[in-house]
């Protein structure tokens, strides 16, 4: 459902209780300092993603005394307290844009976790609180996609270690990993920056809300590719009986496109394999001028997966490649699109090789799995104060909670320096300005920098050192061979 212009309003868009917080400070407050990172968490990195999309679609809109007045009636409806004069104050000042620089890395960026990504300060002394009252939707505009962004880079990475080792086509990286997530996750705008994400890494989507976030916030030019796929409701509409002539119907319909996923499962997956594509079929398969796709879209990932492309290649023979592996014709691949995540995809690959199987046999989809499974707490983000500055004089200050030191916060104001390939945090006042990788974007309304979503792709498939993700890749690079003589 569309949720209306009153959600945009940004003294709404935050909690309640941020708008008693102003007078929480000490007497004499002039600066605030925060800033935001992954704590660290299910994933060692962070591939920094979204930032932009919420500057431009949020920060770039001056407040109007209508907002004022709703979010005024809305807090005191509720027994919150509001300062009008506050809010009076930053519409007549500043044109009713909020007084805030923002600095940043490079989007796109993939970096350890527990690093600094994004720095906020006050730019006018009066307002000094308002740092940190849209927190709620900064910080969920950037942990949401970058998380989303960095799983979808971990897999990545995956099936580029697949690729590499079983595989000599190794340049379909991008083309393997579909988003088929709009229908798994919770909202639109969700679909959006999840799915515009993902296009970082891969070129392959059916989530649309995704390309248009791509196009309209990062300047994308064909951010993704797509084609013919087939569904249930097609399928059975012809009944059991009519299976053959369902799947004949799409590959006749769809054979000047080039491009067909046939589902598998309606009903007895193996029988539609073996004796419908790899026997009534099979010369019309044969002779599809492009790729036609198998898609199973039920039973155990790894199993089916594997048993598939060896059935397939019992109807339609295989190749060794120069690594020694088998290889289906070019013209019929496997399509996996029912849960995959990252642990399931290690360990299809996994199968594959202990099978003598190439990994470009397969090609996947992605859905719940890439937009839905993750949240706040998968990486641990929040933005934490770090430097005030009361009567002129700067302090560092820091969380530090007993019984949990992740959340033990950074104190300071920070820089991010990039040393002998190393990424560190540090002070801001130890490095020179040019060291510092944290640049300013935006300020008082004005946006700073614009991150085209090529310079995205660019900044992601920067070469990292393997050993940042090595552990996540674990499960999938125990010996095989010896594993299956144990």
């Amino acid at each position: 459902m569309s949720l209306g212009d009153q959600f945009d309003n940004i003294l709404i868009n935050t909690d309640n209780y941020k708008h008693c917080h102003y007078s929480l400070y000490p007497p004499g407050t002039e600066y605030i300092s925060s800033y935001i990172e992954s704590r660290g968490g299910e994933f060692p990195v962070t591939m920094f993603v979204g930032l932009q999309a919420y500057i431009r679609d949020y920060l770039m809109r001056p407040i109007t005394l209508e907002d004022i007045d709703a979010a005024e009636f809305l807090m005191r409806e509720q027994g919150m307290h509001f300062n009008r004069e506050n809010w009076m104050g930053i519409l007549n000042d500043h044109d009713g844009y909020l007084p805030v620089e923002i600095e940043a890395i490079p989007e796109g960026t993939v970096l350890p976790s527990k690093n600094v990504l994004v720095q906020i300060i006050n730019t006018d002394p009066k307002y000094y609180w308002v740092t940190s009252f849209f927190e709620t939707a900064l910080l969920r505009a950037i942990w949401y996609p970058t998380t989303v962004g960095t799983l979808s880079w971990l897999c990545k990475q995956v099936i580029r270690t697949a690729l590499e080792r079983t595989s000599d086509n190794e340049g379909i990286l991008r083309h393997m990993l579909h988003d088929y997530g709009a229908r798994g996750v919770s909202s639109q705008q969700s679909a959006a920056l999840g799915g515009m994400a993902h296009l970082v890494n891969f070129n392959q989507s059916d989530t649309t809300p995704g390309i248009l976030a791509a196009k309209r916030w990062y300047n994308a030019v064909a951010p993704s590719n797509s084609g013919p796929n087939s569904e249930h409701a097609g399928f059975t509409a012809w009944g059991r009986e009519g299976e053959v002539d369902a799947i004949r119907n799409m590959l006749e319909t769809y054979r000047e496109h080039g491009f067909a996923l046939v589902l598998t499962d309606t009903y007895d997956h193996e029988n539609c394999v073996k004796n419908i594509l790899g026997g009534e079929l099979k010369e019309l398969i044969q002779n599809f001028p492009g790729f036609v796709g198998a898609r199973p879209d039920s039973g155990d990932i790894v199993q089916v997966t594997a048993d598939t492309t060896e059935w397939l290649m019992e109807a339609f023979g295989y190749e060794l490649n120069s690594k020694g592996f088998k290889i289906l014709p070019p013209y019929i691949r496997v399509v996996q699109g029912d849960g995959v995540t990252g642990p399931s995809l290690r360990q299809v690959f996994k199968e594959l090789e202990r099978r003598g199987l190439a990994a470009d046999n397969a090609v996947f989809g992605m859905g719940g799995g890439l937009l839905q499974h993750v949240d706040r707490d998968t990486n641990n983000f929040a933005q934490k104060a770090n430097a005030v500055c009361v009567n002129g004089e700067w302090r560092d200050i820091a969380k530090a909670p007993t019984g949990a030191d992740f959340k033990v916060s950074k104190a300071g104001r920070l820089a991010l320096i990039l040393e002998d390939g190393e990424y560190k945090t540090v002070r801001r006042d130890s490095v020179s300005p040019e060291q510092n990788l944290l640049k300013p974007v935006f300020r008082n309304g004005k946006l700073l920098k614009k991150w085209d979503f090529s310079e995205l792709i660019s900044a992601s498939e920067a070469p990292v050192p393997q050993e940042w993700y090595v552990e996540y890749l674990a499960p999938m690079l125990i010996d095989v061979v010896a594993e299956a003589a144990s």
